[in-house]
């Protein structure tokens, strides 16, 4: 059985954050206020590669490509990329999904992995799928899924009973929240 994947979104570069989180959690750069820049990106990657972490730029191939990333994720809104041929075996595409259609657009651009959200409430949107719905949504597509949205402490362990292969999350691995494994 595969161990669990965790992802860690951050939007800004804070060495001790990267060092002292857990080490199996990868870590995602977004920010969409400001443009990642290669210095930034290359210290984010080098504290990265001191811990063995992955790390993953948002919306930016080129830049992604040309600092030899593990990968690129794809927000949802995202919906122009397409991957038509595998970049190379080990560069992962991920990509974020709310609904189905927008599960459809990911399969087409070539992710690998889909984030589907909210599983749970967030801050941001009282709206949320929930486990049911999560659970017939990632049904529908071969795709690995990975339960994103409103994860913390009092419902963790509710992620059991999602299907997902991981989950992703800000608040919660900020929080130095426990890792919790659902699989076993």
């Amino acid at each position: 059985m595969n161990s669990i994947e965790l992802f860690y979104f951050i939007s800004e570069f804070n060495k001790s954050e990267i060092l002292t989180i857990n080490k199996k959690i990868n870590i995602i750069y977004r920010n969409y206020k400001t443009p990642p820049n290669e210095d930034t990106i290359k210290k984010i990657l080098h504290t990265c590669k001191k811990v063995g972490r992955k790390l993953f730029l948002s919306n930016n191939l080129p830049l992604a490509l040309k600092m030899k990333l593990d990968g690129i994720y794809i927000p949802s809104f995202n919906k122009s990329i397409e991957f038509k041929k595998k970049l190379n075996k080990n560069f992962r595409v991920l990509g974020s999904a709310h609904n189905l259609s927008e599960i459809r657009n990911k399969e087409k651009q070539g992710v690998d992995t889909i984030f589907l959200a909210p599983v749970f409430k967030t801050q941001k949107k009282t709206a949320n799928l929930g486990i049911n719905k999560f659970n017939l949504l990632a049904k529908l597509t071969n795709k690995k899924i990975i339960a994103l949205g409103g994860i913390n402490k009092n419902n963790i362990k509710s992620i059991k009973l999602v299907n997902c292969e991981g989950y992703a999350g800000i608040t919660y691995f900020k929080n130095k929240e426990k890792i919790y494994d659902f699989r076993k």
